[in-house]
């Protein structure tokens, strides 16, 4: 028999309206659900909570179930309306508590079911939505799902252009629409616009990343490369004679490694654009972009080894398409018997293990006092659940960190749902320095003397993760 049970909106509502719900559907279902009722008429709570299988889902059933089964009078019901309406407003249901049991008991329903009722009202005090907002938002996210699983990259695109939104950032919208089979396609100083844009791939449509995708380019520079460059641009100094973007411009898009179509390393580009004069155009370097000079004969540079190449894309772009930051310090964390994203997800109910990731997203939800972290690496993603009492212990690693390690218990949930529940967690940001190519042969020692002088964008190399208190 499934009656209305107490706790969280999330646990205590929702899933037991889609237990119910299931058994419902099940031909072979022999445990009906069980409406109890007052002694004047025992059906009166089918009638409000029938349409959702026991469990009351939106504001007006809570306001009906008040006024029926608690004979709340207009008045006193609009008073619930409304300390169900002020979020985060501790306290305010509670007034109607007392009045709310005794009513019920007085007409006949057991006082642990009442308390029940009200418990699930409370829920409302923090989190909960009138039927119609419901509605709409079901409609939303219906179309959303349904442009995700059939446009996979019109999705992304529409995505990434609506920035900043949203719990995930650029680099997973590009990593989920990649690992659905759409082609993304680097921001490139011949093909790119303002905004990303779709354009025809081998494969259908594919996502060409825009130039508001790269740190520090304005939206008008963009519009000038743009309509400066008819076919293309052939080399560096093409593009810097027809279209007389400041330096800072030109250095920016070298950096962001937007010249891949003049087929040139990062390195040589980066070298060829800071050699050009700067702004000023004085007579004494007015012969520096003419193309009948002598190509001057330049020492080979090394080849950017792709961890730098990586860096360098988070820094400027905050995502890369060459690789994840986590793919090289796997072997690393390996050794230490850290598990991946992947491998937490599928492991066992119960297990201890450990799990290290970039830090997408913080969320606190509501007075609960619980941590939800989310981390990324190269695998995919995974969820981790921090207890109030640990919050207080790890706060620094859980709000300052960029990349932790969290040790804890795998704990499996209905359907997919894998969380981490964190036990000990470990700010390793500093790892992230090995990715340097300067760092990646240097004593420890050195490596940590070295971190107090850095460029200030080296501090960012991983983006900001998606806070939500």
């Amino acid at each position: 028999v499934a009656l209305i049970r107490p706790g969280p909106i999330q646990g205590e509502m929702v899933h037991p309206y889609l237990k119910n719900r299931k058994k419902q559907k099940d031909s072979n279902n022999t445990d009906p659900i069980y409406f109890p009722g007052s002694r004047k008429n025992p059906d009166e709570l089918r009638d409000i909570l029938g349409k959702t299988f026991g469990v009351p889902l939106f504001q007006e059933q809570a306001m009906k179930l008040a006024i029926t089964a608690a004979e709340f009078s207009p008045d006193e019901a609009n008073g619930l309306r409304r300390a169900m309406a002020t979020f985060r407003n501790v306290g305010t249901i509670d007034r109607f508590k007392d009045k709310f049991v005794g009513r019920m008991v007085d007409r006949g329903y057991d006082p642990d079911f009442a308390a029940r009722c009200f418990k699930q009202i409370e829920g409302f005090g923090s989190y909960g939505f009138p039927e119609s907002h419901a509605a709409s938002f079901a409609h939303l996210v219906y179309i959303s799902a349904y442009i995700k699983k059939f446009h996979p990259a019109a999705f992304a695109c529409a995505l990434l252009n609506s920035q900043p939104m949203g719990f995930y950032a650029p680099a997973e919208i590009v990593r989920d629409a990649r690992e659905h089979g759409v082609i993304v396609c680097q921001v490139d100083v011949n093909y790119s616009q303002w905004d990303n844009t779709l354009e025809n791939g081998p494969k259908g449509l594919a996502l060409r990343l825009g130039f508001r995708q790269v740190e520090g380019f304005r939206e008008d520079w963009a519009s000038i490369l743009v309509q400066a460059r008819g076919n293309r641009f052939g080399a560096v100094t093409d593009l810097a004679r027809k279209t007389k973007l400041p330096k800072r411009a030109l250095i920016i898009l070298a950096e962001a490694d937007s010249f891949q179509s003049i087929d040139m390393d990062r390195r040589e580009i980066l070298w060829a654009v800071r050699r050009l004069p700067d702004d000023e155009d004085l007579p004494l370097f007015a012969a520096s972009y003419t193309e009948e000079q002598p190509e001057e004969e330049i020492a080979p540079l090394p080849v950017m080894p792709l961890s730098e190449h990586v860096v360098a894309d988070y820094q400027m772009l905050r995502l890369s398409l060459k690789a994840h930051l986590m793919s090289f310090l796997r072997d690393f964390f390996f050794k230490e018997g850290i598990l991946s994203c992947a491998e937490i997800n599928t492991a066992k109910d119960g297990m201890r293990a450990s799990c290290a990731g970039i830090v997408l997203i913080r969320q606190m939800p509501g007075d609960s006092g619980v941590v939800f972290v989310t981390l990324s690496d190269e695998t995919g993603v995974a969820n981790v659940v921090v207890w109030p009492k640990l919050v207080s212990v790890f706060r620094r690693e859980i709000m300052g960190a960029r990349l932790i390690v969290v040790e804890g218990k795998v704990q499996r949930g209905e359907g997919d749902v894998v969380h981490l529940v964190a036990e000990r967690i470990y700010d390793r940001s500093g790892e992230l320095e090995q990715l340097s190519e300067d760092q990646q042969d240097a004593p420890s020692w050195q490596a940590r003397a070295s971190s107090l002088h850095r460029h200030p964008r080296n501090l960012r190399t991983v983006p900001k993760s998606r806070d939500f208190h």
